[in-house]
């Protein structure tokens, strides 16, 4: 898993901060743990698409956070297109 440049402590620091971010954002009632697992999870799948477009995000944790808002905010939406179903 691609942690763009962050170490894994902080990928969970930033991934949680990403996480709660799209949670505020979309509006969603969600714990610390899926904010966290949304955040980093959100960080890669966004990263490996933007990779598989050619798109090279850079690294830090700035863009860590950014990255794994919007990969964050994009799950948060996904998700609730399947419940509705």
């Amino acid at each position: 898993m691609d942690l763009n440049g962050v170490g894994f402590l902080a990928a969970i620091i930033v991934g949680g901060l990403a996480g709660w971010l799209a949670e505020m954002f979309m509006k969603s009632n969600m714990g610390l743990i899926m904010n966290i697992i949304l955040g980093i999870v959100g960080a890669a799948l966004l990263n490996f698409v933007l990779a598989l477009l050619g798109i090279y995000t850079g690294s830090g944790w700035l863009v860590y956070l950014i990255v794994g808002f919007v990969g964050a905010c994009i799950l948060i939406a996904i998700g609730r297109a399947l419940r509705r179903g």
